[in-house]
């Protein structure tokens, strides 16, 4: 049977990456902050002593968050499903002058794609809500297993689409991760029941 199509390619038909770049490029030089994904789980990895780290972004994405957390000092793989997109990412690593290595697949196949004995996987920019529907269990399940032992998962993704807070929480407990905390953005902000938007960390 057939795999079924994430629901980012289904809405994008996988050719958005050139404008996604382009908008990210002119809030940069607009002087937009860009980078609080990136300093936030820098800051988690400098807490948790593991500097320089290998760290995997899922749904990378045009790179964004990747590309400053390798300017940073970190070694980074991302991987996206969306081939359009990971064009754009290996264009502005370039730029940047980063080694950041890029890998156009699933997340389902990360074992395959990307290994395991990452100090970090994020998915910062609200993947979760744009997977294949019914799939985003053995999605956790793939990137708690790309985890080294004491490795963080930290996923930030919009609560009223698709996906409920808690029912991620219990996919992480199925995937034998402890939840360590939640967030109501990647500022830090406190977590409260309800909120529209949530930052989820935990520790396999």
């Amino acid at each position: 049977m057939p795999r079924p199509q994430t629901r980012w390619i289904a809405e994008t038909g996988g050719r958005r990456g050139p404008a996604y770049a382009a908008r990210f490029r002119e809030l940069a030089a607009s002087g937009a902050d860009l980078h609080g994904e990136a300093r936030f789980l820098d800051g988690l990895l400098v807490d948790a002593g593991r500097t320089p780290a290998r760290v995997l972004d899922a749904g990378t994405g045009t790179g964004r968050v990747a590309i400053e957390l390798a300017r940073r000092g970190h070694d980074v793989t991302g991987v996206d499903v969306d081939e359009s997109m990971v064009v754009e990412a290996r264009a502005d690593g370039r730029q940047a002058g980063v080694d950041v290595r890029w890998v156009v697949g699933d997340l389902l196949d990360l074992a395959d794609l990307a290994g395991g004995g990452f100090d970090l996987v994020a998915a910062p920019g609200n993947v979760l809500v744009y997977l294949a529907d019914g799939t985003e269990p053995d999605v956790v399940m793939a990137l708690a297993a790309a985890l080294a032992p004491g490795g963080h998962l930290v996923v930030g993704f919009a609560a009223d689409r698709h996906v409920d807070p808690d029912a991620y929480q219990g996919w992480c407990a199925d995937a034998g991760l402890v939840e360590v905390a939640r967030y109501a953005s990647w500022s830090g902000d406190p977590w409260v029941a309800g909120g529209e938007f949530v930052v989820a960390v935990h520790r396999r």
